[in-house]
């Protein structure tokens, strides 16, 4: 339609007695143009159009071809962006008819030619491309540079790289996407900018140079997130993926694809996609019909001289072609969208299939790293349990240090088994938030007290800085919470010596039902260089082998993190410098307690039970224990331990014999295996619970990805321990069940 009346409006211009350009003002139409770019780069075609509709109403009426010229080129550049068919054509050819090689307009000229370029070049007519590319070299050569626009050389210079990579001439494609990224546009630099690294990132990809194409991609994306980019960050989520596809990192693989599914339900889904293709259908039929009433309104104005009869055969034939060349575009549209969609539907199926491949390989890597870890966890369970047993047996000194380093290794390699066993369950959706009300201060402070000798070891110290408008209560999962400050803690202290590690809580926001706390773990150890600052949250990333080998650790430890706030909404930053420290910081929102709820919490939730210290233990003296249990090297060992603090104990081989057992005698307490041939532990538990429903029964177990903690207490457990356990945790666990039992009675 724009188009039409912008026709008629220029070969009508002579019968017009209104000095046109004094009724619009040109502040407004830059308005407008502006409003039109912001719409094009939030994927809102529609928006766009009607921005553009409104600016080329305006212009109609301005004695201007500039004016029209740059308002088809924006024409051709949206339709292009939005793999449109019939508009690009007809708006290069008005543009091509307005300007009519008079040379007064050299510049916009130049684009038009570019953006014709980019159009053969998309229909494999390589010829013609390069011939519109040579004219519009041509045309600026003969401009001042000090005079070309910014915006037109930019927009030049981008589709003259689209032009080149479109003809496979990745060379001069990437020299045009760099110049992008050094000049200036008034509506859309970033914009500019970050197309042109997401193309260059697609041309080192289709040259299988994964490496170069990474940080194109990832400034892309910085950008595109940074300013919501719908269509950059599909199209950059999707190419990630296929970059880790091809690199076999799968479970990154799958992460990018939902990524770009989520963008593609929520901006380009079938029914915005139809919406769209009714908008530019309507506006193809209505520019056809008004152009159609207004030649007739003109021709019937005027007199029937041998002129006027001329120039309305003139129009009247050019209705006819225009109308012509359009009825063949639409037929060759409809054309080319039945082979596009069905080019779609083939590349969603393919793309079903790549991700369906993605997850399955996903779980089985996720199955066998959890299948491998649980089935350390019997062998491990003997290598810590015998040396501790042996350390509590006088060992001749020479044999100390060697004993203490087999505890240290089995020790470390339980805390790694810990750690891949968590993220494969946070990864495989087995992990969720707990939410209950907490104190965030006692919280924090018992992370503090049990890094205390893990700070006495370097000559460390940890402050605490909490607002002190935190309330008592919040909302949320305090042992998720804590696991994360464990991890950012523990590794401050780890790379800092005779230094300070602060752990801050503050408040950013706070409303009556919600408070948004600003949490940081700042150090002052050795730093993480702006290299490694990219990888340090990925899983095993250490910064290096030197600092591997001289600090030890999984380098899982942040990847827990990450992936833990990911349950919370949250991401974590980082700053840092070498030699001065690092600072990880961010925000978590938590919900209130209602206040009538708060109070009643305070007054009768009982005061937390004390650290158990060692005098605590005296309450294992004296018990009789059952131990169901059917490795016999782990029945050995538990009932030594068990042994040293006087307690007495039976054996059951499998969950039968321990309900037999748990029937016929009496025992303080069971310790109860899960994994036994047979029935299993859970089983005999809840058959046990059928007759007794008091005695305590404590889980031991090596968790594996598909078990679920609920599952223990369900079946009727009083508590847990994770096999293999430190013997401190195993004694403590036993004398506060135990303690609790009595307490009941």
């Amino acid at each position: 339609m724009r188009f039409i009346i912008l026709l008629i409006a220029l070969l009508f211009a002579p019968f017009s007695g209104v000095a046109q350009t004094d009724l619009i003002n040109k502040d407004s139409l830059q308005g407008i143009i502006e409003k039109f770019y912001k719409q094009k780069n939030l994927a809102n075609y529609e928006g766009a159009l009607t921005e553009l509709n409104r600016a080329t109403e305006l212009a109609s009426i301005i004695d201007d071809e500039r004016v029209l010229v740059d308002l088809y080129n924006l024409n051709t550049i949206l339709n292009l962006e939005f793999n449109k068919n019939i508009s690009p054509s007809l708006s290069l050819r008005l543009a091509k008819d307005d300007l009519n090689g008079s040379g007064t307009y050299p510049q916009a000229d130049a684009l038009t030619s570019v953006l014709a370029a980019y159009v053969q070049a998309r229909n494999n007519n390589p010829g013609n491309a390069l011939k519109e590319v040579n004219r519009a070299k041509e045309l600026l050569a003969k401009v001042d540079p000090e005079l070309l626009n910014p915006n037109t050389q930019t927009s030049i210079n981008f589709y003259l790289g689209l032009t080149y990579k479109e003809l496979e001439n990745y060379a001069k494609a990437k020299v045009y996407f760099s110049k992008v990224g050094q000049q200036e546009h008034s509506f859309e630099k970033e914009y500019l900018k970050a197309m042109s690294n997401l193309r260059m990132a697609e041309i080192f990809f289709e040259n299988d140079n994964f490496a170069s194409a990474r940080p194109q991609l990832e400034n892309a994306l910085q950008i595109a997130s940074a300013r919501e980019y719908p269509k950059i960050l599909k199209d950059a989520h999707l190419l990630s993926y296929k970059i880790l596809e091809e690199q076999g990192e799968y479970q990154k693989a799958l992460y990018q694809f939902k990524q770009a599914d989520s963008i593609i339900a929520l901006y380009f889904n079938p029914d915005i996609l139809q919406s769209q293709e009714r908008a530019s259908h309507e506006n193809d039929i209505e520019m056809m019909q008004r152009t159609f009433d207004e030649l007739n309104a003109q021709i019937k104005q005027g007199e029937a001289t041998s002129n006027k009869q001329k120039l309305t055969t003139v129009l009247s034939s050019a209705l006819l072609i225009i109308i012509s060349l359009l009825t063949i575009s639409l037929y060759r549209n409809n054309q080319i969208k039945i082979k596009s969609n069905d080019l779609l539907i083939i590349k969603n199926k393919e793309l079903q299939l790549a991700k369906e491949e993605a997850e399955k390989a996903m779980k089985a890597k996720s199955q066998f790293l959890s299948t491998v870890s649980h089935e350390l966890r019997t062998p491990l369970y003997a290598v810590t349990g015998l040396t501790h047993l042996l350390l509590e047996e006088d060992p001749k000194e020479s044999q100390k240090a060697h004993l203490k380093s087999l505890k240290f290794s089995g020790e470390y390699l339980l805390d790694f088994i810990n750690d891949i066993l968590q993220i494969n369950k946070i990864d495989a959706n087995k992990v969720s938030l707990e939410n209950q009300p907490f104190d965030l201060r006692n919280s924090l402070e018992d992370v503090s007290h049990s890094l205390e000798q893990t700070a006495r070891e370097n000559n460390n110290r940890i402050e605490l800085d909490i607002s002190p408008d935190i309330p008592p209560k919040i909302i949320g999962d305090s042992l998720k919470l804590s696991q994360i400050f464990l991890n950012l803690v523990g590794n401050a202290l780890k790379f800092t010596n005779n230094g300070t590690v602060t752990l801050k809580a503050l408040t950013t926001e706070k409303t009556d039902k919600l408070i948004k706390i600003h949490f940081e773990v700042v150090d002052e150890g050795i730093g993480i260089s702006k290299e490694m600052q990219q990888t340090i949250f990925e899983s095993f990333s250490q910064g290096s082998v030197q600092i591997n080998r001289k600090y030890g650790g999984t380098g899982l430890g942040l990847t827990i993190v990450k992936s833990l706030l990911g349950l919370f909404n949250s991401e974590i930053d980082l700053e840092s410098e070498l030699g001065k420290g690092s600072r990880f910081f961010f925000d978590i929102t938590f919900d209130l307690p209602e206040e009538k709820v708060a109070v009643a919490e305070k007054e009768e939730t009982p005061e937390p039970l004390p650290v158990m210290e060692s005098t605590d233990l005296d309450i294992l003296k004296g018990l009789h224990i059952l131990i169901v249990e059917d490795n016999k090297i782990n029945q050995v060992i538990t009932k030594k331990m068990l042994d040293k603090k006087d307690i007495t104990c039976e054996i059951a081989n499998d969950g039968y014999e321990a309900v037999d057992m748990a029937k016929s005698n009496e025992y303080d307490l069971i310790l109860m295996d899960i994994h036994m041939p047979g029935i299993s532990g859970l089983v005999a538990t809840g058959q046990i619970r059928e007759f007794d429903t008091n005695i305590p029964i404590i889980a031991l177990t090596a968790i594996s990805l598909d078990e679920n903690t609920d599952d223990f207490f369900e079946a009727g457990c009083t508590d847990i321990i994770t096999k293999p356990f430190k013997p401190d945790t195993f004694y403590h666990t036993i004398a506060r069940v135990i303690g609790d039992s009595r307490a009941s009675v």
